[in-house]
C-alpha cells in the first residue's frame, strides 16, 4: 500500500513538473514555438507522460490556463456595484496587457487552430458562466453575460491594435454605463 501511495505522489509530482515547465515555456515562447518534446525535457519527464496526463499540447495549454486568474474576485460584494467593478477592471486592461505571461501567450495565439477551442472553453468557463451565475439566472442572463463579455473582448482587441492607453475617469463612467446596460434585465 505504501508503494502505491508513493507512486501516486510520484505521478502527481511529475504532472505538476510538466504543468510548471509548460507554463514557463508557453509564457516565454508562445504556444506555436513550444513543442511537447521541449516541455518533457524541461520537466525531466518521459514525453509519453505529457500525452497520458494531458492528451495533447492543446490539452496541456488548457490545463495551464486553468491555473490562471479569473474575474471571480469582481463578484465579491454581489451584484451591487458590479457594473462599476467590471468597468474598472476593463479600464485596467486598457492600460496594460495581462500580467500573466500565459494570458499574453493566449492573446498572441488565440487564432491558432489548436488554441481556438481551448480559448473558447476558457472564456466560457472563466468569464461567461461565472458572470451568468452572478446575474442569478434571471431573464436572458446568458445574453446579458455574453454582451458584458463582448465588452471585455473589445477592450482587449483595442489595446492589442492601438496600444495601451490610460483611461480617464470619464472613460470609466462610460464603461460603467455600458456594463449597466449589458447587465440590465
Amino acid at each position: 500500500m505504501d508503494a502505491q501511495v508513493t507512486r501516486l505522489r510520484g505521478k502527481e509530482a511529475t504532472r505538476e513538473r510538466i504543468l510548471q515547465a509548460a507554463r514557463t515555456l508557453f509564457g516565454e515562447h508562445g504556444y506555436e514555438q513550444v513543442t511537447i518534446r521541449m516541455i518533457a525535457a524541461a520537466a525531466d519527464a518521459n514525453i509519453a507522460l505529457v500525452g497520458r496526463y494531458f492528451g495533447s499540447k492543446a490539452g496541456l495549454f488548457g490545463a495551464v490556463l486553468e491555473g490562471e486568474p479569473t474575474i471571480s474576485a469582481l463578484f465579491e460584494g454581489g451584484r451591487e456595484g458590479l457594473p462599476r467593478r467590471l468597468a474598472e477592471y476593463a479600464a485596467e486592461r486598457m492600460k496594460h496587457p495581462p500580467d500573466s505571461p500565459i494570458l499574453r501567450a493566449l492573446e498572441r495565439s488565440a487564432q491558432h487552430p489548436e488554441v481556438r477551442e481551448v480559448a473558447r472553453e476558457r472564456l466560457i468557463g472563466a468569464v461567461l458562466q461565472p458572470l451568468e451565475a452572478q446575474l442569478g439566472g434571471g431573464p436572458e442572463a446568458r445574453a446579458r453575460a455574453r454582451m458584458a463579455t463582448a465588452v471585455f473582448l473589445g477592450v482587449g482587441a483595442m489595446r492589442r491594435r492601438l496600444g495601451p492607453e490610460t483611461p480617464t475617469p470619464a472613460d470609466i463612467d462610460r464603461l460603467t454605463a455600458v456594463f449597466e446596460a449589458c447587465l440590465a434585465e
